[in-house]
């Protein structure tokens, strides 16, 4: 009698036994385990003619300047010359080493990121845990909240300079109302400038950080909330136990984008004080304009900017070393 060639039944239904892989179960028998052809690698150009659109304008728009600012900070490019643009080499760069108004510009910046961030994101956090309550009207508060958000920076500078006015500014006429003394110009003395500006910044900068923190509360399962209560945790410690390790992802994230965002401010800044007075608000970003389109030093600004990326990728590379290194310990 002839003889056929053994089949075995796989998952994907019968075939050879030359292209079905057999495994040994624990109780000695052997299961079928099919092979899985590879897909053949190559370019996707496909999948590049997608992204493309989206890709275009960001090397246009953000990548072009920002290697022709590079090369730009290399050579004496000045406003109003006749004579063609040199190559000076590091020769901006050196005299940026010893120009002693940046570096204290550098300063204030480092000072009005860090005295905006930090208190921006304590308060963020106590209004998105008050958001993420049961209240009533809860809709609208939260639409409320990110009202300062949805404002422009001229405007929200120009708000607050009516605020601050010295002669009939709210804040002034708050004071003296109450019999605290008969107020002061804070926009432009010096001890009270840069708290006056700082203040601001946490205002405008609040809901964006709320809105993140929130997202974050709401992606926390409440059965963990509900176990921790059960096992008799208090509030504060199913903060430390439940929410805060759900939220420090997004904490981390958050705040290493608001101390980008806040070191590189300029218009809000520019519309409340012009970096005055006596330079005791004017950030980086402030002062590279200054030198560029006032006193058109075109090169010399260029240098600075380069110095402001420097610090900003070393805050980038930081927080992804550090983002790294969290999701290895989990």
């Amino acid at each position: 009698m002839a003889r056929f060639p053994r089949r075995r039944i796989g998952r994907t239904g019968v075939g050879p036994v030359s292209s079905v892989t057999a495994t040994k179960r624990p109780d000695g028998t052997r299961a079928p385990r099919t092979t899985s052809a590879k897909r053949p690698r190559g370019p996707d150009f496909g999948a590049w003619f997608l992204v493309l659109p989206a890709l275009l304008p960001i090397l246009v728009l953000s990548v072009g300047p920002l290697l022709y600012g590079i090369a730009l900070a290399f050579t004496d490019a000045q406003s109003g010359r006749t004579g063609a643009t040199r190559w000076v080499g590091t020769l901006n760069f050196q005299d940026l080493l010893h120009d002693t108004l940046f570096w204290d510009s550098f300063r204030i910046g480092a000072v009005w990121a860090v005295g905006v961030t930090v208190p921006q994101f304590l308060l963020a956090l106590g209004l998105a845990l008050l958001l993420d309550q049961p209240l009533r009207l809860r809709w609208l508060a939260r639409a409320l909240a990110i009202v300062p958000w949805a404002m422009p920076e001229v405007v929200v500078g120009i708000m607050w300079r009516l605020v601050y006015n010295p002669d009939a500014g709210i804040l002034n006429e708050t004071i003296r109302t109450l019999g605290l003394g008969e107020g002061r110009d804070w926009l432009s003395g010096l001890a009270t400038a840069l708290p006056a500006v700082v203040v601001v910044g946490i205002w405008a900068g609040m809901p964006q950080t709320t809105v993140a923190l929130l997202a974050g509360l709401q992606n926390t399962p409440r059965e963990l909330h509900e176990a921790a209560a059960l096992d008799g945790a208090g509030a504060w410690r199913r903060f430390r136990a439940v929410t805060w390790p759900a939220l420090r992802p997004v904490a981390l994230a958050i705040t290493a984008l608001n101390l980008i965002w806040n070191f590189n401010s300029f218009a809000l800044v520019y519309v409340l004080t012009s970096g005055g007075p006596g330079g005791r608000t004017r950030l980086p970003m402030l002062f590279a304009y200054e030198e560029a389109f006032r006193y058109g030093q075109f090169g010399y600004a260029a240098a600075m900017g380069c110095v402001m990326i420097a610090a900003v990728s070393v805050l980038i590379a930081l927080s992804l070393v550090r983002r790294l290194k969290g999701d290895q310990d989990r």
